[in-house]
């Protein structure tokens, strides 16, 4: 019986190459035209291949490239590089304090895992209508930087997209910075979202508001509107807030005026109606919180990374499908061809081996489309889910699978979860040890909401979550 396409994952890319250099990835792309992409975190792009949405025939990676995942701020405007990773904006002081409403809608997008390897560049280049930080950045009045051999130039992130996952980016150029200026002094912000569960949710409506506020009265206002139309939408309605108070009448008109610009679709997550209610719902929500000076009351005192470190400068590579690649799986250097067919899940499962050779499967694949967690790993000691993780992308990385767990808190962990009865198929519990074991490295004394939050990416389908968190609870208190 044939597969279904997102198990099916052969995308016959012909080279991946990982360059020293932003000249060397340009001549890359220029040689290649539209058929080279660049590759940060690589989330999304490789389901767009999988369902045919890109047709890639090189992959370029920007990893080696020094001080590309750097956020700076200099005379008040704050710049993300090409691989700041949403993990690294939540985790970010500079933009926590002068860019909320970013912070705020990466710690929605995906999963922790997913957050560990996902770029904010990325989630801009991809333009689905649906992605979060879109509305945050376009709100923010934020501009992206376009490079390629030619120059550079600045385009204004509310006329970059001229239609669904379509921009106005040549297949030429690098995307090699995101910009906008602070929110300081009169200036406030806020994110939300609407989705279908508290985290792995594709938005059914995502919005941001930006305000500046002199003697009580607003002065300046921009409302984003995403997951309504084709593009995010730039509400005309903040205007009617301008020259008033946030009062309960301001902000009323203003979030009916915002729901009376949308026209959304029906699909699967939710009916026109819907959105169009949650827009007014979001909006006023929003102003009431910036109003009252409570916009940042929701954020959490320690987010959840299922981080316990940084990936280091990676080296050069120039590899095609027939190429070995080398990746440190438990300590053991594991070479195997076929970096530029496969995800690093796959890789693993057909490559890796334990100390009596037998082949290392037990992390599992249970979506194929990073949305359960099951393909949890470590790499670099960073939580990432390896079914959206190109194998070649590993190459020169370290990586821990279940089978390398061995100290006493992963055995505990382990212990916890029979003890308390929380396994049954077992079909998810190796991505549940693995989330555990960073949650449980990365904090100490950890509380319901913060093991419920940390294991957000993973789902279980047959025992139900109240049994793992009780486990997990067990487990971290547990000293060596």
């Amino acid at each position: 019986m044939p597969m279904h396409q997102v198990q099916d994952r052969t995308w016959m890319v012909e080279r991946y190459e990982r360059p020293a250099t932003l000249d060397e990835a340009m001549d890359i792309l220029a040689a290649h035209g539209g058929r080279a992409r660049i590759v940060a975190g690589a989330t999304d792009l490789l389901l767009e291949m999988q369902r045919n949405v890109r047709e890639v025939d090189v992959l370029v990676d920007l990893s080696a490239i020094p001080r590309l995942d750097e956020i700076t701020i200099e005379d008040g405007t704050i710049s993300l590089g090409p691989l700041v990773t949403h993990r690294q904006v939540v985790m970010s002081e500079i933009v926590k304090a002068g860019g909320l409403p970013l912070a705020q809608a990466s710690l929605e997008v995906g999963s922790a895992q997913l957050r560990n390897r996902a770029t904010v560049v990325g989630n801009v280049v991809t333009a689905s209508p649906a992605n979060d930080t879109i509305s945050a950045l376009v709100a923010l009045a934020a501009t992206v930087t376009l490079t390629s051999s030619k120059g550079s130039r600045v385009v204004p992130l509310d006329e970059f997209y001229t239609g669904v996952r379509t921009t106005v980016m040549s297949p030429h150029e690098i995307m090699t910075a995101i910009s906008f200026t602070e929110l300081s002094g009169s200036w406030s912000g806020m994110f939300a979202k609407v989705g279908l569960r508290s985290a792995q949710a594709i938005s059914v409506v995502h919005a941001a508001v930006v305000l500046e506020r002199k003697n009580a009265r607003v002065t300046s206002a921009r409302i984003a509107l995403g997951s309504v139309a084709p593009t995010i939408v730039l509400a005309a309605a903040a205007q009617l807030l301008v020259g008033s108070e946030l009062t309960e009448d301001a902000i009323t008109r203003c979030a009916d005026a915002a729901a009376n610009e949308v026209n959304p679709i029906d699909d699967v997550r939710a009916t026109a109606a819907y959105r169009t209610e949650m827009v007014r719902v979001a909006v006023a929500r929003m102003l009431e919180s910036l109003a009252g000076g409570t916009e940042a009351s929701t954020w959490p005192e320690r987010p959840m990374t299922l981080s316990n470190g940084e990936q280091t400068l990676a080296s050069v590579i120039s590899v095609d499908g027939s190429d070995s690649i080398e990746v440190e799986v438990n300590g053991v250097v594991t070479r195997g061809a076929e970096g530029t067919f496969e995800t690093l899940l796959d890789w693993i499962r057909e490559n890796a081996t334990d100390t009596a050779g037998a082949l290392l499967t037990g992390t599992k694949e249970g979506c194929a489309e990073g949305e359960c967690g099951a393909c949890t790993v470590h790499m670099d000691g960073q939580a990432v889910l390896s079914c959206l993780v190109p194998a070649a992308a590993a190459d020169g990385r370290s990586v821990t699978t279940v089978e390398g767990l061995t100290s006493v808190p992963d055995h505990e962990i382990e212990a916890s979860l029979v003890g308390c009865g929380a396994i049954q198929c077992g079909y998810c519990t190796p991505g549940f040890v693995m989330s555990a074991s960073s949650l449980i490295a990365e904090h100490d004394n950890l509380t319901d909401t913060e093991i419920r939050d940390g294991l957000g990416g993973n789902i279980c389908r047959c025992t139900g979550y109240t049994s793992i968190v009780e486990a997990i609870d067990i487990a971290g208190k547990v000293t060596p």
